[in-house]
Parts: structure tokens; sequence; C-alpha cells
């Protein structure tokens, strides 16, 4: 198995926290090539792609509320963040579904981005914001919210409660608000208001991120190939077919296994598999 395989059975087998992290370096990668100024250094975005502060602009691109959230200013930026969501998002999935997540990431990012354009339009300046920090701070928010006391380990610090992480980066977004990048920490701060009122609504029985995944499955159900009916048909079998018997028996295992391998995956992540394991699953998927 090659490591472009191993890194495509990663990517079907994981979940959104995984694909969240291939999307942004796929998208980081591809900005490379069209937005990045190698003579000066530094990402030109379009206003198009980045959430403009300008509220006039943003009305006619409402689409930047969504697409700021995968575009980075710098690899630091990116790897920065792609860190820290796959360690939130580990936590956040300890507690709550697949959907809830990418649900929870795409409506905070929403929300940051209108609070941004607001705070700014108060401010009376203008800026551009990109990057995934506001969802992800509203992913560990959330989880903070709910599980305040689950203890963590932090390399160099030691066993420390998820809580105490929280209030610190809250914090450090208050302190520096008017120092430096303030619309990123403005968008920040927004979102980690999100992730807390988003558990908050979800303890007393409202899931906000339910609207999303309806339309989600929409767009997919667009791109899935149509079904062609159902034909019933009326066959008659030789009552002696030990081959199809054993082929049936043979499948059956082969799935019990897959499910095996599937199920380790939901609950130690993919790379717990062994290489055995691995060559067994791409094999199965070529089938």
């Amino acid at each position: 198995m090659t490591i472009f395989d191993d890194l495509k059975w990663q990517y079907k087998a994981g979940g959104f926290e995984q694909k969240l992290i291939y999307w942004n370096i796929a998208i980081f990668l591809i900005s490379l090539v069209f937005f990045y100024s190698f003579k000066f250094q530094f990402f030109d975005y379009p206003n198009w792609l980045a959430l403009d502060s300008n509220i006039k602009v943003a009305l006619i691109r409402p689409w930047t509320l969504l697409t700021y959230n995968f575009f980075h200013a710098g690899f630091l930026h990116l790897l920065f963040n792609m860190i820290i969501l796959n360690f939130v998002g580990r936590l956040f999935l300890t507690f709550f579904t697949q959907r809830q997540f990418l649900g929870l990431y795409l409506l905070s990012g929403i929300f940051a981005g209108l609070i941004f354009i607001g705070a700014y339009a108060i401010l009376g300046q203008s800026s551009k914001l990109v990057g995934a920090s506001a969802a992800i701070m509203a992913i560990l928010i959330a989880t903070a919210t709910y599980a305040p006391l689950m203890t963590i380990r932090l390399l160099l610090i030691g066993n420390v409660k998820l809580w105490h992480v929280a209030a610190v980066i809250v914090l450090l977004d208050l302190i520096y608000i008017f120092a430096e990048n303030t619309g990123g920490h403005i968008a920040h701060l927004a979102g980690a208001f999100f992730g807390f009122v988003y558990i908050k609504l979800l303890q007393s029985g409202t899931d906000i991120s339910k609207p999303v995944f309806s339309i989600f499955d929409g767009v997919q159900s667009l791109f899935r190939p149509k079904k062609t009916p159902f034909k019933k048909v009326h066959k008659t079998y030789n009552r002696t077919e030990p081959k199809s018997v054993s082929k049936i028996v043979t499948k059956d295992k082969t799935q019990q296994q897959i499910d095996e391998i599937l199920d380790k995956i939901s609950k130690s992540g993919y790379d717990s598999l062994s290489k055995e394991e691995k060559e067994f699953l791409f094999r199965a998927g070529k089938q």
C-alpha cells in the first residue's frame, strides 16, 4: 500500500475532524498557486474568498461567511490551527456526533464572521478575515462548557483541567484584542461565545446544528447517482448449489472483519490499525 493509498483510506474512514483537516490543507496548497506572492511573501486573497469587513461587499458575497474558514494567512497559521483542530475535535467527539461537529464548525464560523463585520463597522475600520480559528475556538469552548473538569495532558505542563486551557486562551484574546490582529481576536471571542451558547441550547433540548445537516444531506443527494427502479424477478434455483453457499459464507466473514476494523477505527482512530488490517481494508475496498 502506497502513502497515497494510506492517506486516501484515512480520509474515507475518518470523521469530519479529519476531513476538515484534509480540506484545509488542500485549499492552502491551491492558494499557494493562485494567491501567494512569492516576491513579497504574503497571501493576497480576493474579497470573493476572504471575508471583507465592508458590509456592502459582504452582502453581495454572502458565501464568504463560509469560505474564509478554509483559507489561511500562512503555513504556521495553518499548521497551528490544524493541530488544535485535531486535538479539540477528538475531545468534542468524545461526547457528541460527527454531524454536530460539522454543524458547529460551520455555524460558528458564520456567526463569528457576522460579529467581525459588525465590530469593524462600529470601529470605522476595514480589514479582511481568513482562518478556521473562530470555528476551532467554538469547538474548544463547547467541549469545555460540557465537560469542564475533563483532565488533559499537555506537553511540558502535565495534567490540567479543560476549563483552565479554555479560560487562558479566552483571556489572551481579551488582552491582545487591540494590540494586534484585532479582527482575528474578535472572531475568536465570537466563536467562543457561540460554542458556549450552542451547548447551553443543546442541554435544554435544542440542537441548532440539525438544519445545517438537512441542507448538507440535500446537497449530497444532488450528486448521488439515481437508483434504478426495483424490479422483482422470479427465478427457479437448483437446490444443489454448494458454490453459491460458499460465496455467501465468505462474503459474510469478510464483512464481519470489515465491521470489526471500522469499529476499531471509530474507537481508536485509523492510526491504531495494524499494517495487515490497513491492507485488508484497502483490498476490500477494491472488490
